[in-house]
């Protein structure tokens, strides 16, 4: 089993550094070009069947790179849901008392206010991982297109793969991201998308 998992393409959010989760974005000009210019060089992988969280930003990547394709949509791999600082940035935020406990948040139970808390992002994340696999297995697919989000790509990432690098360092840029490889006995390998 193969799964590319491919960042969506910048948006304007992306290019101004705000916090963007549920504001359902197009991508930016520069965003387009960009995957455009990922396209030309190869960066791509073949896949059988494609998958988004269903969100515009993750559809028009999807159609860009690989161009007029159905695919099914996993609300649950959509991005953090970042609730009153949605759209803002961290110079915007950052003597925010709500703000300020959330990035320092180590229990991982500190909400955003109006949005949820990064366990609950986890929780819902590898859920619908989860549900990803088991529709792939039920199509009996051997490859597939992820078009989802840097935190949800990190997220997977850090959980496949505990220990092997900062939480952080897992986000790949816009347009790019892992391809992840099943064996029989269900362990995953990885290697970028460049």
């Amino acid at each position: 089993m193969i799964i590319h998992l491919i960042r969506h393409g910048y948006t304007n959010a992306n290019e101004q550094k705000c916090y963007c989760g549920r504001t359902d974005l197009p991508l930016s000009q520069e965003g387009i070009a960009r995957l455009q210019a990922l396209k030309a060089q190869g960066a791509y992988p073949y896949a059988a069947a494609f998958y988004t969280s269903g969100m515009l930003r993750a559809l028009q990547t999807l159609t860009v790179i690989y161009g007029d394709v159905k695919a099914s949509s996993i609300a649950e791999l959509a991005e953090y849901d970042f609730g009153v600082f949605e759209m803002r940035s961290h110079n915007e935020l950052q003597y925010d008392p709500a703000y300020i406990a959330w990035i320092a948040d180590e229990t991982e139970d500190v909400a955003c206010p109006g949005g949820e808390c990064k366990r609950q992002y986890r929780h819902r994340v590898m859920s619908g991982f989860s549900l990803l696999l088991f529709d792939i297995q039920r199509k009996d697919l051997t490859s597939v297109s992820v078009v989802i989000h840097g935190g949800t790509i990190v997220e997977i990432m850090s959980r496949l793969f505990p220990g092997e690098k900062d939480f952080y360092t897992w986000q790949p840029s816009p347009g790019l991201g892992y391809t992840l490889c099943r064996n029989r006995n269900e362990l995953f390998t990885y290697q970028p998308i460049h």
